[in-house]
């Protein structure tokens, strides 16, 4: 892998966990909203785990973490679930759009947590001004 098809990735990555965070956070308020019938604690919990795993994915990648693969990794793992747990609502748009924005995230945290280790081959490449402007 080139350092710009690293970097691009890592891009990628970081925009789909925070469009991944702020869908979370707005179907766990819709859910409220809709009184009883959407309130469910583990799927709730699990959209805000999701989210929080998200933001920390995002941080780890700003930082250049070492640990960047195995945070992405795992936030793959969360956001495969909560999708899992959106779909349970199948005929709702809010849900759906939900569970397809997680699927979307887990996708590119996996990748990002299978290419890790050539990101930090060429670490020496990769300098703190590229990861502060991203």
């Amino acid at each position: 892998m080139t350092t710009e098809s690293i970097l691009a990735e890592m891009q990628a990555c970081k925009q789909i966990c925070i469009e991944c965070q702020t869908t979370c956070l707005d179907t766990l308020r819709y859910c409220n909203s809709q009184g009883g019938k959407y309130i469910d604690m583990t799927m709730m919990s699990m959209m805000r785990d999701c989210a929080e795993m998200c933001m920390i994915c995002v941080n780890m990648i700003n930082d250049g973490s070492e640990f960047m693969g195995n945070t992405c990794s795992l936030c793959a793992q969360i956001c495969d679930r909560t999708a899992m747990a959106c779909e349970q609502i199948s005929g709702d748009a809010t849900m759906m759009f939900c569970a397809t924005v997680c699927r979307k995230c887990a996708e590119h945290c996996n990748l990002m947590g299978l290419n890790s280790a050539s990101y930090f081959r060429r670490s020496c490449l990769v300098t703190e001004d590229v990861l502060v402007s991203s």
